[in-house]
């Protein structure tokens, strides 16, 4: 029986992570600012989570005409993603403020989306943002049978069409990982071949709490008021859309037509590139000329940053970028951008297609 080794990064002379780290404290200290949030990043915190409260409200205990109720469904799950996007996201990397307790605060706004923070910090922080694109290691590219997301997963005949119906299955991603896949992790005690880090007493109970919360607040409260026809269909809309702005978002940063997936060499278990290289060359930017869209998706669209730089807030994105890009020029990699979410979606569309025939 085969044994799963992690693999590593290899040891370099001149780092290019630690030239990049370098010049961008450099941007920081020459403004004697901080690499963390702003107070435009807190009153957009403050407007989303309040939002979401009201229009909860609004949409169970005094439940508008249907097609109000289905405009109010379609917001709650695209605050669901923002909220996911702007506030969970910066705070779990710990780049929301510079008060430790604001950051924990923000990260447990995954409670509010019905998630478990242990799970998506060993998940995204952990395993994801240092293994990105490896088969077999980072779990964002394990997306199920239906799905062929890198070169080295095995091929089967629906794959040829996965470029057509992909977007069905993006759809599903916030129920799957709210009703199946944090259930599998807390178990099955592993994400993919890595095992968990050991749960605490007060991890355990913070599990079943906000599971208990989520039934309560998104199931039981609503077929009370509402009933069960009008829940499934307003629950279906809601975690759809969510699911799939969520879905296409932390896709077109990664599997699109020009990214790389690395493979470990096979006797070392070594990877190719140092991690800062890895990261640029795992990584694609997207639409970051377009405030409306970074605003939106909390400096996402700036994924190549966010992965070199996870501790700052995406608020410095648009600044540092520019320095990522000369760096990249130097050192003669490929800095992967597209100009418009539009090019974006048509490169992870021709990416899914290549891996459906290839």
């Amino acid at each position: 029986m085969s044994t799963f080794t992690i693999p590593k990064f290899p040891a370099v002379k001149q780092s290019l992570h630690l030239e990049l780290k370098k010049r961008v404290q450099a941007y920081f200290d020459e403004r004697g600012i901080d690499a963390t949030g702003t107070p435009k990043l807190f009153t957009k915190a403050i407007i989303m989570v309040i939002a979401f409260v009201i229009v909860y409200t609004h949409l169970v205990f005094f439940t508008p005409a249907w097609y109000f109720a289905i405009a109010e469904c379609i917001l709650l799950g695209g605050l669901v993603a923002g909220i996911g996007f702007n506030v969970m996201h910066d705070g779990s990397h710990g780049s929301f403020s510079t008060n430790r307790w604001v950051n924990k605060i923000a990260a447990s706004s995954i409670s509010l989306l019905g998630a478990n923070h242990f799970m998506w910090n060993m998940k995204h922080n952990m395993i994801h943002h240092s293994f990105t694109n490896i088969d077999g290691v980072d779990d964002d590219i394990e997306v199920g049978i239906l799905m062929r997301m890198a070169p080295t997963q095995k091929r089967i005949g629906a794959h040829k069409f996965q470029h057509l119906y992909f977007w069905v299955l993006y759809m599903l991603l916030y129920v799957f990982w709210i009703f199946f896949t944090d259930y599998k992790k807390y178990f099955t005690q592993k994400i993919g071949n890595i095992p968990l880090k050991k749960m605490s007493l007060s991890d355990h109970i913070e599990f079943w709490a906000v599971k208990v919360y989520h039934a309560a607040v998104f199931i039981v409260i609503p077929v009370a008021i509402v009933g069960w026809v009008n829940w499934v269909i307003g629950f279906v809309i809601m975690t759809f859309f969510a699911g799939f702005v969520l879905s296409i978002v932390f896709q077109l940063a990664h599997t699109v037509e020009h990214t790389e997936f690395p493979v470990a060499d096979i006797e070392t278990h070594k990877l190719p590139d140092e991690f800062a290289a890895h990261q640029i060359k795992t990584t694609a930017n997207f639409a970051t000329k377009n405030k409306l869209i970074s605003w939106l998706v909390g400096g996402l669209n700036f994924q190549i940053e966010h992965h070199l730089f996870p501790k700052i807030s995406h608020v410095h994105y648009p600044a540092i970028s520019e320095i990522v890009k000369s760096v990249c020029k130097e050192y003669h990699l490929q800095y992967i951008e597209y100009p418009t979410m539009r090019r974006a979606v048509i490169a992870h569309v021709r990416f899914l297609r290549e891996m459906g025939r290839a």
